[in-house]
Parts: structure tokens; C-alpha cells; sequence
């Protein structure tokens, strides 16, 4: 973090980037797209669906904007980006700018079918045919014999005073919500700086530490990492930072002890999820893909298509086993992952990063990830798998 002085004269010297800066930020605040993409009615169209034999296709609703779409858009457009002399720093906030509007879009058509679709396909992408090559590699494992560590028996109060527990070698504040309306288990909400919990679930052993350093180990500190720095876009987030970020989540788990093999094919029946969308397949279809043809058991298979489903179709999990494939190739160079971790930005990204670290606009990061410190997993077949993917 930089003292006062320092701020001040970096705002003298770049006033334009930091009055955008500061536009965007108040702007960016209002689209939290995953506060609107998560449907209000989960448990009802589950059950719905499981009496109908899998067959009807669920009708699932989600929160009311709280902001206009046209007026944003007008707003993130009339940023004066010529003003801005320093030809990287203006290229820089007009893909910021073309990312966010898109991500008004995607917001604005939540479940209006193929309109949200096509609006996340620009912002997410589509699996790659070797993204799907990989997620097929990973299924071909014979799947390992249940350990108590699997059981779940750890209630939502648990998973809190565990996590509490775990924050304490981090220098940041843990603020812990419940929520009855998200589809994974735990998840970070990034404009509140909170860690939600799903009311009414329960936890494996194995979970609460994937959590841990998934959610905590890299979610926050890279959220915590982006409000030290002088701009506020490293919070905010800068375009394609998803699959940067949940690649380095996942490897969190993978070097602390926490990734296990029906959690890589967790990740990658989510791939297959997500280019069943590109084939046109509906709910059912690939609800009958995962549990009927690769015999997932149907709440995990239910979940994995629901993530997908939502709002008409997003592909966002497509990103995680390519962000961890990445990230893990980064590992095997022996690649530091600090410029990673200094906010939520992306590898694409990484050159202009040092670039404004060479302008005093950026910072080394303050919380880094401790399970990066050192590589907790004994698993021989996870490693196998990861050395193997193309």
C-alpha cells in the first residue's frame, strides 16, 4: 500500500486514467453479475424436475435488475478516453470498457433463452475441442474408494467457525453471510468483500479445506490484493480475469492438499456441460449426459447442469480446467504467480501489469497465497493427470 503523499502525486501525474478509474468504479459496482445469475427458486425446480423422471424442464427465476441497462451503457461509453495521452494505459480502459458493457448485457437478458446465451459466449467463450479432449482424459479414471474424509456431516454453522479458524493467517477481515440462493456451496462476493455460505447444506472434511483455499487462499486475498492498489479497476476486475482466477483457485487446492479426483472431475463434467450448450442440448439433455451416460449421481449432476443452464446458458465453468491447466503449466516453469495474485487480473494481462508497475500505477501484492508456499498433494494420479493435459 502507498502513503498519501505518494497517492496524490500519482493522481497529479495521471489525471484522466484516475478520474476513469474512478467512473468505472462507481459504474462497475452496480453489475455484480453472479448476484443476478443465481436462480431464487433452486430447490423448487429440483424437485419438480426429479418427480417428472427428468424430463420437464425447469422454470427457474431470478432477482429484478436494480439498475438500467441503457443508461449504464450510455455511461460507460461517454468515458472521454482520448484524454488519455499514454497510448497502453488508453488501449487498457477501452478493453475494460468493452468488457463491462458486455457484461451489462449478459445481466440484462438473464433468462431470456438464447439472447443471455449468445451475450455470455462473448464474454465467457466456449469450451475449446481441447479443452473437451482434456475433460474426456480426466472421466477415463477409475474413480478412487470413498474416505471419511468425503462424508458429508459438517453443518453450515461448522463450515463458518471453520473458516473463521482458517483466515487467521491472513492479515484481512472475514465478513461470512449465509445465502440459500447460490448453486455452489461457498462462494466469494466481491463488491461486499464476503464469503457466502449455502444455509442448509452439508460439508465433507475435504470440502471445508477445497473451500478454504479456493475461496479464502485466493478469491479473497485477490480481492483484498486489488483494494491496496492505486486503481480500482484491480478490484473490479480486468477483462478474461475469470479463467486466470479460478485456474489459480483450483491449483490453491491442488498444492494444499486439498484437490482429489471427483473434484478434477468435478471440473471436468463442467466442460462437458458447457459444450453441450453448443450443441444445442436443452436441460434434460444434459442432465441425461452426466447422470444418464456418465452416471454422476443425480444432485451432483443436477448442480453441474444448473450452473450451466442458468439464465439461458453460461459457459463461464468451461474456464476452470483451463485456467488450472494453465496455471499449473506456469507451476512446472517454475513461474512466480505474485503479479497473479495482486488483484483480479488476468494472464493476458501480466505484461501491461508490469508496465504499470514501472508507472507507480500498480504494486507488489500485500496477502499472498499461502498454500503456495508449499505443495501439500501426495496424490500420484492427480499428478499424472496434470503433467498429461494438452
Amino acid at each position: 500500500m502507498i502513503g498519501e503523499k505518494q497517492s496524490e502525486q500519482l493522481v497529479q501525474q495521471y489525471p484522466y486514467v484516475f478520474e476513469i478509474d474512478a467512473n468505472l468504479d462507481r459504474l462497475v459496482r452496480k453489475i455484480e453479475l453472479l448476484s443476478y445469475i443465481n436462480p431464487q427458486n433452486i430447490e423448487k425446480e429440483k424437485q419438480r424436475f426429479f418427480a417428472s423422471k427428468y424430463t420437464v424442464e425447469p422454470e427457474f427465476k431470478y432477482p429484478k435488475l436494480k439498475f438500467d441497462p441503457y443508461k449504464l451503457h450510455r455511461l460507460f461509453f461517454s468515458q472521454r478516453l482520448e484524454r488519455i495521452g499514454d497510448d497502453s494505459l488508453r488501449k487498457l480502459y477501452q478493453d475494460i470498457i468493452y468488457y463491462y458493457a458486455n457484461m451489462v448485457q449478459c445481466i440484462e437478458t438473464i433468462g431470456k433463452g438464447k439472447n443471455f446465451y449468445y451475450n455470455s459466449l462473448r464474454v465467457y467463450g466456449t469450451p475449446t475441442e481441447k479443452d473437451v479432449q482434456n475433460a474426456r482424459f480426466i472421466l477415463h479414471f477409475t474413480d478412487e474408494p470413498a474416505v471419511s474424509d468425503m462424508e458429508k456431516v459438517f453443518s453450515a454453522e461448522e463450515a463458518r467457525r471453520y473458516f473463521e479458524s482458517f483466515v487467521h493467517q491472513y492479515n484481512f477481515p472475514l465478513n461470512i453471510r449465509y445465502s440459500t440462493n447460490i448453486a455452489a456451496e461457498a462462494m466469494v462476493s466481491n463488491s461486499t468483500q464476503s464469503l457466502l455460505i449455502k444455509k442448509n447444506t452439508k460439508f465433507s472434511k475435504n470440502q471445508l479445506l477445497t473451500l478454504a483455499n479456493h475461496e479464502i487462499g485466493v478469491h479473497l486475498v485477490t480481492t483484498y490484493n486489488g483494494l491496496q492498489q492505486p486503481l480500482k479497476i484491480f478490484s473490479n476486475g480486468l477483462p478474461k480475469n475469470v479463467e486466470t482466477q479460478e485456474g489459480l483457485a483450483v491449483f490453491s487446492e491442488y498444492m494444499g492438499g486439498a484437490l482429489t479426483l471427483k473434484r478434477l472431475k468435478e471440473i471436468a463434467y463442467r466442460v462437458l456441460a458447457a459444450d453441450s450448450l453448443i450443441k444445442g442440448y436443452s436441460f434434460a439433455d444434459t442432465f441425461d449426459l452426466i447422470h444418464g451416460q456418465y452416471k454422476l449421481n443425480r444432485d451432483d449432476a443436477f448442480t453441474i447442469t444448473l450452473r450451466v443452464h442458468r439464465g439461458g446458458g453460461f459457459t463461464k465453468d468451461r474456464l476452470y480446467l483451463s485456467g488450472l491447466r494453465k496455471i499449473y503449466k506456469r507451476y512446472q516453469r517454475e513461474e512466480s504467480m505474485d503479479t497473479l495474485l495482486t488483484g483480479k487480473v488476468a494472464l493476458e494481462y501480466e505484461e501491461t501489469i508490469n508496465y504499470l508497475k514501472g508507472l507507480g500505477l500498480a504494486h507488489p501484492l500485500t496477502h499472498k497465497s499461502y498454500s503456495f508456499d508449499q505443495k501439500l498433494n501426495t496424490n500420484k494420479t492427480l499428478d499424472f493427470i496434470l503433467n498429461n493435459l494438452k
